[in-house]
C-alpha cells in the first residue's frame, strides 16, 4: 500500500510540475485573415459559419478554452489546431497558388459534404460549430462559386 501511495503522490507532484509549461499558443492577427476573405467573398452567414466552426483550427488566431490551461490537453489542442493549419490555414492564402488555393477549396467541400469537418471532438465542446443541413449547403455553395472563380483565373504552366 505504501508503494501505490508514493506512486501517486509522485504523479500528483508531475501533474502539477507540469502545469508550469505548455505549448505555444496560437495567437496571431486577426487582419491574417483579410486576403483570404477578401479574396472568396464569403456571404455574411458564411463568414459566421467560417469563425464559429473552422477559424480555430484553420487559421492564425485560435480563441482558447478555459480547459487549453491544462496539461496535457493544451498539448492534444496545439496538434488539433497545428494539423488543421498544415491542411488549410487561411492566414496563409496569399502565398498559394492558384492551382492549390483550388485543390483546398475541393477538399473544404468533400469534407463539409461528409460532415467530416468540423470534427466530432470540437463539436462536443463548440455545440454551435454543430453545422445545420442549411448551414452545409451555404458552405459548399458558396465553395463551389469559389471554384468557378479559380477556374477563370490563369494558371502559370
Amino acid at each position: 500500500m505504501k508503494m501505490i501511495k508514493k506512486i501517486g503522490i509522485g504523479l500528483l507532484i508531475l501533474l502539477a510540475v507540469s502545469q508550469l509549461f505548455g505549448p505555444k499558443k496560437n495567437e496571431g492577427k486577426m487582419e491574417s485573415m483579410n486576403a483570404f476573405y477578401a479574396e472568396t467573398n464569403p456571404p455574411a452567414e458564411v463568414k459566421q459559419i467560417l469563425e464559429v466552426a473552422c477559424n480555430d483550427c484553420h487559421s492564425d488566431v485560435t480563441r482558447y478554452p478555459w480547459y487549453n490551461n491544462i496539461t496535457p490537453v493544451n498539448y492534444w489542442l496545439a496538434s488539433h489546431v497545428n494539423d488543421g493549419k498544415k491542411h488549410f490555414n487561411i492566414s496563409n492564402w496569399e502565398g498559394n497558388s492558384v492551382k492549390r488555393k483550388d485543390h483546398k477549396f475541393e477538399e473544404l467541400i468533400e469534407m463539409v459534404e461528409e460532415k467530416e469537418m468540423p470534427l466530432n471532438s470540437y463539436t462536443w465542446t463548440h455545440a454551435e460549430a454543430n453545422l445545420t443541413e442549411n448551414q452545409i449547403k451555404a458552405v459548399v455553395d458558396w465553395a463551389k462559386l469559389v471554384r468557378v472563380k479559380y477556374s477563370m483565373m490563369p494558371k502559370p504552366e
